[in-house]
């Protein structure tokens, strides 16, 4: 990761997975990088050209070869 916001997201991906579970609370994380966002991730959106092309579980996503090769 580069940039001044790289530690924060280090931080965010320890923190979120335990402390989620203990708040019963949703976080939403906008993030590029596909490896920080499934492996965090409950739940997650694909977005492509302003609209949600998938919406479902991280594993979903990997068992999904279309939407991995046109959006991904």
């Amino acid at each position: 990761m580069e940039g001044p916001l790289a530690p924060r997201i280090a931080r965010i991906r320890n923190f979120v997975p335990k402390e989620q579970t203990l708040w019963m609370k949703s976080i939403l994380l906008v993030e590029q990088k596909l490896a920080i966002a499934l492996n965090i991730s409950q739940h997650l959106y694909v977005m492509g050209r302003g609209h949600i092309v998938f919406e479902g579980a991280p594993q979903a996503l990997w068992e999904n070869s279309t939407i991995q090769k046109e959006w991904l």
